[in-house]
Order: C-alpha cells, then sequence, then structure tokens
C-alpha cells in the first residue's frame, strides 16, 4: 500500500527539490493506517476481541478500519468538540462511538477508565511499538521513491509516534519536527528530556493537539535526537491556502510541514514534507483558505 512522492506544486512556493509524500491519498485520508493494523493484529493475536482507544479522528478511524481486517471490535472515545468530518468516517466504518471530553487527553482518561472497568484492552495512540514500525515504511518508501537518501524530511508531530517510525525508516537522514506553538508539548519534553505538563491544547490542527506528552514516545525522541520547529496558527492556515491553491486539500496537521518550511535553511538536496491527511470539516478548511489573518499568529 505505498503512497505516492510528488514533486511539490509550484503554486507552493516550496522551491525545485521540495518532494510531497502523500499519505492523505490513502483511502482513509490519512496516515494512521499504518499504525493501527500492525497494532491490532497483535492484540488479536493475543486473544483480544475488542480494543478501547481515544482520538481526535483519524488515529480512531484507523482503529475501526483495522478492527474490520482483524475481527476485533474498536470502541473509540473522541473530544465533544471532534471535528464533523472525522466523526462521520467513524460511523462509516462501524466504531462504537463515544464522544465525551474536553479535548484529547480527557477522552483519553475516560476511555482508559471504561477499558479497565470492563477488561477490555486499551490501544493508546503513540504507546504501541508496533506503531513504530508501521510509520518506519514511510521513511523506507521516501528512499526507495526518491532513489536516494533525502537532504531533509519534515514531519508533523502529535503523540510522536509518526515521528520516531519515519526517522527510523530513514535511517540516518535529518528529521525535523513540526508541532503547532499552541499545543508544543512534544517539542517542550524532547527540550527537558522526559515528559513535562502543558496545560496548552488550543490548536485547530486536531491531529497535532496533544496535551499530555506520552513517555515511552518522548524516550524515543530524546534518543533521536531531532531537532523541533513550532509554528503558529495563522501559519498553518497560510499553509492550509497554499496548498488549496495548488488544488491539494489538507487538514491542518498536513500542512503543518510547510508552514515551518520558511524557519529552515536551505539544504543541498531533496526535502520531503508528510502530507498527513485531508480529513478537515468544510467551515473551517474555507476559513482557512479566506481569511487566515482571522486565525492567532
Amino acid at each position: 500500500m505505498a503512497t505516492p512522492l510528488q514533486p511539490a506544486p509550484a503554486e507552493l512556493g516550496a522551491g525545485k527539490s521540495v518532494w510531497l509524500k502523500r499519505e492523505d491519498l490513502h483511502e482513509l485520508g490519512a496516515f494512521k493506517w499504518r499504525g493501527a493494523l500492525p497494532a491490532l493484529e497483535r492484540f488479536r493475536d493475543e486473544g483480544t476481541e475488542a480494543v478501547v482507544t481515544a482520538s481526535t479522528g483519524n488515529h480512531g478511524a484507523a482503529t475501526a478500519w483495522a478492527a474490520r481486517r482483524t475481527g476485533v471490535r474498536a470502541i473509540v472515545f473522541v473530544p465533544a468538540e471532534a471535528s464533523r468530518a472525522k466523526l462521520d468516517r467513524l460511523e462509516e466504518l462501524g466504531a462504537e462511538l463515544h464522544q465525551v471530553g474536553d479535548d484529547l487527553d480527557a477522552s483519553k482518561e475516560l476511555a482508559r477508565a471504561f477499558a479497565a472497568e470492563r477488561g477490555l484492552a486499551f490501544f493508546e495512540d503513540g504507546a504501541e511499538p508496533a506503531q513504530f514500525e508501521g510509520y518506519a515504511g514511510i521513511g523506507r518508501e521516501i528512499a526507495e521513491q526518491l532513489g536516494e537518501r533525502p537532504a531533509r524530511v519534515v514531519v508533523p508531530v502529535g503523540n510522536g509516534a509518526l515521528l520516531i517510525g519515519v526517522a527510523r525508516g530513514l535511517d540516518g537522514a535529518e528529521t525535523v519536527a513540526v508541532v503547532a506553538k499552541e499545543a508544543p508539548v512534544m517539542a517542550l519534553s524532547a527540550a527537558a528530556g522526559r515528559p513535562v505538563p502543558c496545560e496548552r491544547s488550543a490548536t485547530f490542527a486536531d491531529g497535532m493537539a496533544v496535551r499530555v506528552a506520552v513517555p515511552l514516545a518522548v524516550e524515543e525522541i530524546v534518543r533521536l535526537r531531532v531537532p523541533f520547529v513550532q509554528v503558529s496558527e495563522r501559519a498553518l492556515a497560510r499553509a492550509i491556502g497554499s496548498f488549496a491553491a495548488a488544488g491539494l486539500r489538507v487538514e491542518g496537521s498536513a500542512a503543518a510541514a510547510l508552514a515551518a518550511l520558511e524557519q529552515l535553511e536551505p539544504v543541498g538536496g531533496p526535502t520531503v514534507l508528510v502530507i498527513t491527511g485531508s480529513n478537515i470539516d468544510d467551515e473551517l478548511h474555507r476559513r482557512a483558505v479566506e481569511r487566515p489573518e482571522t486565525f492567532p499568529d
């Protein structure tokens, strides 16, 4: 199920040596299936009949998608204000849906308690080693499709699992992590060398809206010594607009890699932006394209 690697359209203004790894072109519109499928296969092989997870949408959809393929039941907790587009996808995939909690991490705690009370397996996104290997496939595909090791790969970061996997798959190529300035917990934790408290998770890029760091992911990122860039909500919105001008519809987290480019020094070789997903509500997409100045800088 390799996804395409394509030259960046000129409308993005990203330069001639920039490429897009199109994870948004999977049938789910996002990369999360790569981690969910091996994780659900492991749960199934251990005799699990149902898994409980928490998600802002894409991970939950991938869990439900993988559950259908493995014969495992998926129970997904999502925040009260989750994206309508992502909720529709979850319902289409047959997940048992619980829409509770003020944000992802509040939903996660409720999901964890629900699983414990009923003796069910809890699948925490970013805390399953099987996910890392699944996402490593993205890094390996980039190198194979490019025909050489890229000079740099820019990866949006929520809980960090995608970053860890891509960096492993690239085997030494420079990897740059991007977080939303309004959801900086993974950048702060990487700098501290341990998970740190953070009360801020106010980004519209729900795939990056993490408030509580996953300890295993922090441990792995610290070992990788990956540099972090923080981007504003307005920069994310402008990047969504740039993609739209090029005929590509992307969600906030997928726009993060492009938004980060202006903060990075040029490199002497191909730069690859990982385009993580396309699942964004129509109204939010329209606002980002037409009125990016209404987002905080």
